[in-house]
């Protein structure tokens, strides 16, 4: 799978383009959370519009904080733990923004569960963000099966004189 195109030209700057790229999809997957789990309402589209600017704050400022601090965590659970840290900002936008309310720990889970990957497909559909996925077929198998060479006849750490 491969990650990094080093032949990839960087991006224009368009600030205000980005940000409101950023607010329209984060307002798309905080509403479809919304949606989808019964726990997590909202009372206006005011208040939903104020939750996604909040939830879009604490994810800039307090969010690397949080990943710095739980690094050794993260690293233990090889990155699933980002899910309850975004859960934990999820909670607290519930506690900053009235008329927007989560009811506790696992509807925030499933809710931030569901805001990441509605962000990741969104950024995928419309180009945007810094997430990219990609899917790759090992194809250099098929070719050896082809021409009949195995690359596999070692039978351990034996050294052939």
């Amino acid at each position: 799978m491969t990650l990094f195109n080093a032949n990839a030209e960087p991006k224009e700057k368009r600030p205000m383009r980005d940000f409101l790229h950023q607010f329209v999809v984060g307002t798309l997957a905080v509403l479809v959370a919304v949606h989808l789990v019964p726990e997590i309402k909202y009372e206006k589209l005011v208040d939903l519009l104020l939750a996604t600017l909040v939830l879009g704050a604490l994810n800039g400022f307090l969010r690397p904080l949080l990943l710095l601090g739980c690094l050794p965590l993260l690293i233990l659970t090889l990155g699933l733990f980002l899910i309850v840290i975004n859960a934990g900002l999820l909670m607290l936008t519930g506690e900053l923004v009235d008329g927007f309310s989560v009811k506790w720990f696992w509807p925030a889970f499933w809710g931030a569960l569901i805001i990441s990957i509605v962000t990741l497909i969104a950024n995928r559909l419309t180009g945007g963000g810094r997430s990219k996925f990609q899917f790759l077929r090992n194809r250099q198998k098929e070719k050896e099966k082809k021409s009949g060479y195995d690359r596999d006849d070692d039978d351990g750490p034996v050294i052939d004189v």
